[in-house]
């Protein structure tokens, strides 16, 4: 059963973020290791789209449950959601991504945990 296609393709990052911090759904930054340092949504897992590109597995965690991807502006985790939806994953990425999210006013955090910019 596809939970998050159900109500379209693409969430906003309000959305995103009470499917995620509810537990529905995963998390998943597909941005580059530079930027995800520089700052992302707390509670999200990196996975670069270079390394989803080449084969790399999902965490055991996001093989079970829906995934919410997310990147910069919204182009990177559109390729992921679609392929990942290719291998079977009920897959969904944020509009906007990133940029969007800290324009909603949701937290950024950098590899510290403090206080992160969008890279």
């Amino acid at each position: 059963m596809f939970l998050l296609r159900r109500g379209g393709n693409r969430l906003t990052p309000d959305r995103a973020r009470t499917l995620t911090g509810d537990g529905t759904a995963v998390l998943l930054d597909v941005r580059e290791t530079p930027e995800w340092k520089a700052g992302h949504a707390p509670g999200a897992l990196h996975l670069p789209l270079t390394r989803l590109r080449a084969g790399a597995a999902l965490p055991a965690v996001v093989r079970s449950r829906p995934v919410v991807v997310i990147c910069r502006s919204g182009h990177r985790s559109r390729q992921a959601a679609d392929l990942l939806s290719a291998r079977g994953v009920d897959a969904v990425d944020v509009a906007g991504g990133m940029n969007a999210w800290a324009d909603a006013g949701l937290p950024v955090v950098d590899e510290r945990g403090q206080g992160g910019r969008i890279a």
